[in-house]
């Protein structure tokens, strides 16, 4: 639920959201999601064409009973359609305007116009249709500002307990058989770096989890060679670098999130602060099996604040009012809380 930020917040935060991908769901969420934005906080600019977005939101008063923002009520920075676009129907033209409203988005937060930025989900294949080679929207941010080390976390809170759960991911985008060639102990310590700094917003001396690479973290050797030869150590060196963390690990990948969800359910008092999977479907199944309406994709290591919710497009469901706005809701809320 979206609620008011901090007093030192509440004067000067306002958003940036880019819209997405216009076949998509975005701006479907997104009106949903700012049907409850909070009377005290600078309404969010949006980045898109106005047009669509007011054609979106009449069509969705016709087909979904939940509260919708009207488009009336907000600024629009306005960069129209150059052709219409029917939901659900992706391509070059829907991938050249949400790449367009993502870069115009980043720009209004480089200028000091907005303060953090919440982007709608984007299709990779239409990027790649429209030309733009990017494995996704953390890259082209990374680029936006002058090549910084951009990181992927996922973080959610838990409205059984309130515990909340991070989750970095050391790879991203690539496909698995990269995977052990991008892993070095720069990497890890690098990305345990920027998981320890975002821990400690929450706790001083945050406990830390680790993943391993192999099944069964390798099995002392006996299923991967990985963790023996230079995972391990890596820890190692980074703990005596770090005595203000507990570093736990590399722990096998399919008991390490256990304590998760039973914080998760509130049937503990509380598990890790942070976790670092190695690949993406690594980390991103428990979060999604957890937390996937309340969960938040955070970019780590830019020079602003960026949140988008973890789904995707669904352009199978498009233009019908059915989409969930609760990691939209979610993505809104951690980047007033934490921008």
């Amino acid at each position: 639920m979206l609620h008011s930020a901090s007093p030192t917040h509440a004067r000067r935060a306002r958003l940036a959201v880019s819209l997405g991908d216009p076949a998509g769901i975005g701006a479907e969420v997104t009106l949903k999601a700012l049907a409850h934005w909070p009377a005290d906080q600078p309404t969010p600019l949006l980045v898109g064409c106005r047009r669509w977005l007011e054609g979106v939101y009449q069509q969705l008063q016709g087909c979904s009973s939940a509260a919708l923002a009207d488009p009336a009520a907000f600024e629009v920075l306005d960069l129209p359609l150059q052709q219409p676009l029917a939901p659900g129907e992706a391509g070059s033209a829907s991938g050249a305007a949400s790449f367009e409203w993502l870069t115009a988005a980043v720009q209004q937060v480089q200028s000091g116009a907005c303060t953090a930025l919440v982007t709608a989900p984007i299709a990779k294949h239409a990027w790649h249709a429209a030309g733009h080679h990017y494995p996704g929207q953390t890259e082209r941010l990374a680029e936006l500002c002058g090549g910084a080390s951009a990181s992927m976390l996922f973080t959610a809170r838990s409205p059984q307990s309130g515990w909340r759960l991070n989750t970095l991911l050391a790879t991203t985008h690539i496909p698995l058989a990269a995977v052990p060639q991008q892993l070095t102990a720069a990497r890890i310590h690098h990305k345990l770096d920027v998981l320890l700094a975002f821990c400690q917003r929450f706790a001083p001396q945050p406990r830390l989890v680790v993943a391993g690479l192999n099944p069964h973290a390798g099995e002392a050797g006996q299923l991967g060679r990985e963790e023996c030869d230079w995972l391990i150590p890596a820890l190692e060196q980074w703990r005596q670098r770090h005595p203000e963390a507990e570093l736990i690990g590399p722990l096998p990948p399919d008991t390490c999130w256990l304590d998760a969800g039973l914080a998760w359910r509130g049937e503990q008092a509380s598990a890790a602060d942070g976790y670092l999977a190695l690949y993406h479907d690594q980390g991103l199944i428990p979060v999604k099996l957890l937390a996937f309406d309340q969960a938040v994709n955070t970019s780590l290591g830019l020079p602003f604040l960026r949140t988008s919710p973890d789904h995707g497009t669904g352009f199978d469901i498009a233009g019908r009012g059915m989409a969930r706005a609760a990691s939209m809701r979610a993505a809104l809320d951690t980047a007033l809380e934490l921008g």
